[in-house]
């Protein structure tokens, strides 16, 4: 048998993952009742800085603000004011509405025992995926700093579009680290003592 050590895609940032193994997972129960299986999870998520209840609160600041504004202007008798200022709001309103339909996309990988879940949620469409750990492989989707493609049995997913792109290399390293480590059955919640 021969084997061929070819260089990694991505280079290794200097210190990225030699203190803790897993960096961007962390491990979960799965369900409730004792004895449920852990599972090593990575959630990739966008990073909103606003709630949409947040956002809520500040167009309707906004709203009030800007009519009350347009409605002393009106009062001096600038009749179309009012006209401009509707016209405004519900345009900033369509943005904020589509700003919130996207604020909760993610991308969800759990890996219990040899398998890999991966969900995708943009808007409303939900997509998932299920690998075994022994045909996956894990690439760059196209050169550094890339998508990380996950393929395997004739299905093929491109994850990571919530990571910053020098994050991506280190990502597929600790992927590929957990299924190598992967055991061959979904290990149950011990209870501590």
């Amino acid at each position: 048998m021969t084997a061929t050590l070819a260089p990694s895609p991505w280079p290794m940032l200097p210190g990225s993952l030699r203190a803790a193994p897993w960096h961007f997972g962390r491990f979960v129960v799965l369900g409730s009742e004792p004895g449920a299986p852990r599972a090593l999870q990575w959630l990739l998520s966008r990073n909103c800085s606003i709630s949409p209840r947040q956002l809520g609160m500040v167009y309707g600041a906004l709203c009030a603000a800007s009519l009350l504004i347009a409605g002393f202007f009106f009062i001096q008798g600038a009749t179309l004011i009012l006209a401009f200022a509707g016209l405004e709001l519900l345009a900033v309103g369509a943005a904020l509405l589509v700003f919130a339909r996207h604020a909760a996309d993610r991308e969800t990988l759990t890996l219990v025992g040899r398998r890999l879940q991966v969900e995708q949620c943009y808007g409303r469409r939900v997509a998932r995926t299920d690998f075994a750990a022994e045909w996956l492989s894990v690439e760059p989707a196209g050169g550094q700093g890339s998508l990380v493609e996950l393929s395997g049995r004739g299905q093929c997913v491109r994850i990571g579009r919530h990571l910053r792109p020098e994050l991506r290399g280190a990502f597929a390293r600790e992927l590929r680290l957990a299924l190598r480590r992967a055991p061959l059955h979904a290990a149950p919640e011990t209870e501590p003592n």
